[in-house]
């Protein structure tokens, strides 16, 4: 009886056998879906809160980045920017821990810039950090911060020590991608020129204001070709 239990049971697995072979394709798992984009950090320039990048932040999250991957990081303006950058690459670690990303996009705004690229010369950042914005930053120095007082304001003034130290060697260090906009009517930044970086893709605005580099339509839709 066992053997024809055996036989029996052999001849039903071979003539199901074809059944199996032919199961439709939705029966197979889908493959896990592409990730999103990268998270965005955003730095502010002297003296202000992040609450200046809410109108570019709230486009980023209509064009598809979770609002979650939009952070609007602030800090101590007043304290020397290495110490920023300091700080700097702990938010990054904090960011990248909580969305599981590999790598952040950096969009800064004035003195932004300058932090994050010693993040990014000194403190390891290049190996984090996917695509970088400078918006009006003093990259080179202005002359009006030759009119404020404090350990950032020094550092940005032409020739400072700071800077320097920041542009010496290879401006755009790593494989992160640079992109810096200025504008022809930034009378923050003296000279405009200040702002163009060797190595980054540099690019000048309309006649626009210092702030107004990070609301303007225009450039926020080049900034957002730059990091996808």
């Amino acid at each position: 009886m066992i053997k024809n239990l055996v036989r029996r049971s052999s001849a039903l697995l071979l003539a199901l056998m074809p059944l199996l072979a032919a199961a439709p394709a939705s029966a197979v798992p889908d493959a896990p879906e592409a990730s999103g984009p990268d998270p965005i950090v955003f730095v502010h320039g002297w003296n202000p809160d992040p609450s200046p990048w809410r109108s570019m932040a709230t486009r980023f999250e209509a064009d598809g980045w979770p609002a979650d991957h939009l952070d609007q990081w602030s800090y101590n303006s007043t304290q020397s920017n290495a110490t920023t950058a300091a700080q700097f690459a702990e938010e990054v670690d904090r960011v990248l821990a909580r969305t599981g990303a590999a790598k952040v996009d950096v969009v800064t705004h004035s003195m932004g810039a300058l932090s994050s690229r010693y993040y990014l010369k000194y403190l390891g950042g290049a190996t984090k950090v996917d695509a970088w914005v400078s918006l009006g930053g003093p990259n080179h120095g202005t002359e009006v911060a030759r009119w404020c007082g404090g350990a950032a304001c020094v550092e940005m003034r032409p020739g400072s020590v700071f800077l320097k130290d920041l542009n010496s060697g290879d401006e755009t260090p790593g494989a992160t991608r640079y992109a810096t906009w200025r504008s022809p009517c930034d009378t923050l930044i003296n000279p405009p020129s200040s702002v163009v970086l060797d190595g980054a893709f540099n690019s000048t605005t309309a006649c626009l204001g210092h702030s107004a580099l990070r609301t303007d339509g225009a450039v926020y839709a080049e900034v957002r070709t730059h990091v996808r």
